[in-house]
C-alpha cells in the first residue's frame, strides 16, 4: 500500500524520510541544480536522498550531504546490457553497458546494494522480463515498488508483486529530474548506519507516493527570432 505523500507531518522518532531515486544536472537529462536540489529537500524536510546519476557518481557522501544539507547515499543508476540498475552506497563509478552481472559484481565489490529501478514500465529501461531470473539468481538486493514518474500504476503492483515473490525489500522514489518532482515519492523508515541496517529497515518501511509528470528529457529550445 502506497498513501499520498504529506511532507508537513513529522516522522516518527528514530525514523527517517527517504527519497530513494533522485537526479540532478549531472545525469544529462535533468535539471535540478544542488541548490535547487537543497531547497526542495529542506522545503519537504526529507532526511535522506539517494542521488542516483546516469552512470556518473556525483561526489562522496560527505561533500554532497554538505551541499544539499541532508544526508545524502552516493549511488548511480547504471545501464547494463540488460537494462537499468542502481547502485547505492558507492564509493566508485560504475561503467555502463556492462554486462548485468559485471555490474552486481561491482556494485557489491565496493559494499554497495543493487536495486531494479522501474523494472516494468515499458517507457524506460528497466530491466523487465528477466527481473525475476535475476532475483532467482540473487542479483538484486531490493526492488523499486513505486517510482512517481511511472504513469500505469499496474507497472508498478507487478514490481511489488515481484519482490513480494522473491522476499525482497521494496523502495520508492520520486525519480524526479526536475525540482517540482521532489517529494512525489518516498519512504518513512527506520534510521539506518550502513547497507545492511538499510535493507533492513526497508522491510519496515511506510511507502509514500503519487504519479507525477516529469520534465521533458531534453526541453526544447527556443526558435530563432523568439527571445
Amino acid at each position: 500500500m502506497t498513501v499520498t505523500p504529506d511532507t508537513s507531518r513529522e516522522v516518527r522518532p528514530g525514523w527517517v524520510r527517504v527519497d530513494c531515486h533522485v537526479h540532478t544536472v549531472a545525469s544529462g537529462d535533468a535539471v535540478t541544480t544542488l541548490g535547487e536540489l537543497a531547497e526542495r529537500v529542506a522545503a519537504h524536510r526529507m532526511d535522506v536522498v539517494c542521488l542516483t546519476e546516469h552512470n556518473l557518481l556525483a561526489g562522496t557522501a560527505e561533500r554532497l550531504s554538505r551541499e544539499i544539507g541532508a544526508r545524502v547515499v552516493p549511488g548511480e543508476e547504471v545501464r547494463t546490457g540488460s537494462g537499468e540498475l542502481i547502485g547505492l552506497f558507492l564509493t566508485e563509478r560504475v561503467p555502463y553497458v556492462l554486462a548485468a552481472r559485471e555490474v552486481v559484481r561491482r556494485i557489491r565489490g565496493q559494499g554497495g546494494i543493487v536495486c531494479a529501478p522501474h523494472p516494468y514500465d515499458p517507457l524506460r529501461s528497466g530491466v523487465g522480463a528477466e527481473l525475476g531470473a535475476m532475483c532467482a539468481a540473487g542479483l538484486i538486493d531490493a526492488v523499486e515498488v513505486f517510482n512517481a514518474k511511472v504513469a500505469g500504476q499496474e507497472h508498478n503492483r507487478a514490481a511489488q508483486r515481484t519482490a513480494l515473490a522473491y522476499g525482497l525489500p521494496g523502495t520508492a522514489g520520486s525519480d524526479a529530474h526536475d525540482p517540482d518532482g521532489i517529494g512525489a515519492a518516498y519512504l518513512e523508515m527506520p534510521d539506518f548506519d550502513g547497507p545492511g541496517s538499510f535493507l533492513d529497515a526497508l522491510r519496515e518501511a511506510e511507502r509514500y507516493g503519487e504519479y507525477r509528470p516529469h520534465a521533458p528529457r531534453y526541453p526544447p529550445r527556443p526558435r530563432p527570432g523568439t527571445l
